[in-house]
């Protein structure tokens, strides 16, 4: 039995099947966690949904910015970019299966493995959360996004803010803290203030900011996390963190982690993928 993370897909099918050929995946046997942003940008996304959905409970996916994106261009609460790729998804018989499924999908999950726990998000976590708490607060969108109430929370998903947390907020504020903080966060000052304007390299933050895992002082700097998201860092591997976008659909590759029997045991595994889009 071997368990495995891997970055964003964002509709590349055939990258998808050529990674779980690469590492010999048995549904049977082993167990992919996908870090978000499953659809979008890529050549099939709606490929790529089925795939999941057809190895149910040995692959299990979180939501990404691109996914939720999707789901709310489905309700017309989005308008599409130049960029998207998901006319044929939205056209497809299928289609109300797949954002079905797709939407009852949570934006975190945590694992347990070797004795030690794993925090999965799509993008970052905010420094004042504890693992804990990013998790129960991930559960809050859940409920929503598999309640009736789902169309209206997806009109009131967008903006910038609030663009900090604190634990006084209610209701739509709230839910879009959680929103932008586990699906696209990237940078963000030493106080947990959230910048959305930037998406370079973690190297080169703009003035002020960090990289929301070099915050010092974060409640999460002694919790393994796994997260996508931020292509133009790329592949990470530190004791306590693990960045796996490495640029699929910009004609990177598709990363994923491969754990021993501890989560500290560790084989990156990855396939090269065409270029399905210019990045900028």
């Amino acid at each position: 039995m071997a368990l495995y993370c891997a970055g964003d897909i964002q509709g590349c099918a055939d990258a998808l099947e050529r990674l779980l050929a690469h590492i010999g995946f048995s549904p049977s046997r082993d167990t992919l966690y996908l870090l978000g942003d499953l659809v979008n940008r890529g050549p099939d996304s709606a490929a790529v949904l089925r795939r999941c959905i057809a190895l149910e409970g040995s692959i299990l996916a979180l939501l990404g910015n691109h996914d939720l994106h999707l789901l709310a261009l489905a309700h017309g609460v989005r308008a599409p970019s130049r960029r998207d790729t998901l006319d044929a998804l939205l056209q497809a018989s299928d289609s109300e299966t797949l954002l079905d499924w797709l939407r009852r999908q949570p934006l975190a999950r945590s694992i347990t493995h070797g004795g030690d726990s794993l925090l999965m998000v799509h993008a970052g976590v905010l420094p004042q959360w504890s693992a804990e708490q990013a998790l129960a607060l991930a559960g809050e969108v859940h409920t929503v996004l598999r309640s009736s109430a789902w169309p209206q929370f997806l009109q009131r998903m967008y903006g910038n803010q609030p663009d900090r947390w604190t634990d006084a907020l209610k209701g739509a504020d709230r839910l879009r803290v959680i929103v932008n903080a586990l699906t696209r966060l990237r940078f963000c000052s030493s106080e947990g203030v959230m910048d959305f304007s930037s998406s370079e390299a973690a190297a080169t933050p703009p003035p002020g900011l960090l990289p929301w895992f070099d915050v010092p002082g974060r409640a999460t700097q002694a919790s393994l996390i796994a997260f996508g998201h931020w292509s133009t860092m790329g592949w990470m591997n530190r004791p306590h963190l693990l960045a796996l976008d490495t640029g699929c659909v910009w004609g990177g590759s598709l990363s994923a982690v491969r754990f021993g029997t501890t989560l500290a045991e560790r084989e990156h595994c990855q396939v090269p993928c065409p270029k399905a889009q210019q990045p900028g």
